[in-house]
């Protein structure tokens, strides 16, 4: 799998898998709500799974297990995959595509540093749609750490930015752009994600840490919202199964244990991180 660019060099997010009940459904939903295209439907002695993506790139696997139980909100895993949009104009796009269609939106917020809207796909997985805003107009704290906030957004105003081109799915240059999860205890999450995995700690907030490289806002986030005290995941559930990282910097894979270009280390709560070579 070869991920879509993003704006980051030595890490980026490569692609999410998700495991889900309805695969029809699941798979249709992220290809008529979100837009993405499927590039891959695959039945073999791992089971059947259907890749998913834009510009012939995979963003998103999804692994078919009709006999998984869906999570308690209060169990660790994943708060929300977000998928990053190259610019404002294409939020607004798909902020009118997705009002047309009747979808509930979860949520519309200016965090500073970005603007998202927040929905949640049939098998309860948290999605975010999201542009950042120009690097230099992110507010930076005395430490240097990045400022964000939770403010509303004004939905109409950024309608206005809308193409009048019919919506034809993720533009080009769409990729993920961070992963938001769900852990029992933040220090516990900071001495993996920063300590372990060598992500610089972007920004705090009440309940939740946000983790980069290359100063960007965060390339995955903890928090303890909902899931506070959770320990490690229960198997045979639905949702997050693997976020695939891409490593550019030289000696990334080796200091966790990479022989190879590749290596699979999980969280303390079960969350499964594959480390690929860029």
């Amino acid at each position: 799998m070869t991920p879509c660019a993003t704006p980051t060099t030595s890490l980026r997010i490569g692609w999410v898998a998700l495991i889900v009940r309805d695969l029809t459904a699941l798979s249709r939903y992220y290809q008529d709500v979100i837009g993405l295209r499927l590039l891959a439907d695959r039945d073999d002695a791992t089971g059947r799974r259907q890749l998913l993506g834009c510009d012939g790139r995979v963003l998103l696997e999804l692994r078919h297990d009709p006999h998984a139980k869906r999570p308690a909100r209060s169990e660790a895993g994943l708060f929300h995959t977000a998928f990053l949009l190259p610019s404002r104009a294409a939020l607004a796009d798909w902020l009118v595509h997705a009002l047309a269609m009747g979808v509930t939106l979860d949520g519309a917020s200016d965090h500073l540093v970005s603007e998202a809207l927040y929905l949640t796909d049939p098998e309860g997985n948290g999605i975010e749609i999201y542009h950042d805003r120009e690097r230099g107009e992110w507010p930076l704290a005395a430490d240097g750490s990045v400022s964000m906030a939770t403010l509303p957004l004004d939905l109409r105003a950024l309608a206005a930015q809308a193409g009048r081109a019919r919506f034809a799915g993720l533009p080009a240059g769409s990729s993920i752009g961070h992963v938001h999860l769900q852990v029992g205890d933040l220090d516990q999450a900071k001495a993996f994600y920063a300590d372990r995995l060598g992500l610089a700690v972007m920004s705090r907030y009440p309940g939740a840490l946000f983790f980069g490289a290359d100063g960007y806002h965060h390339h995955l986030a903890a928090n303890i919202w909902n899931s506070r005290g959770a320990g490690p995941r229960a198997d045979g559930t639905t949702g997050l199964a693997e976020i695939a990282l891409i490593a550019d910097t030289p000696g990334f894979g080796a200091r966790l244990g990479a022989a190879g270009d590749s290596v699979t280390i999980r969280d303390p709560w079960g969350t499964s991180l594959s480390v690929h070579k860029g």
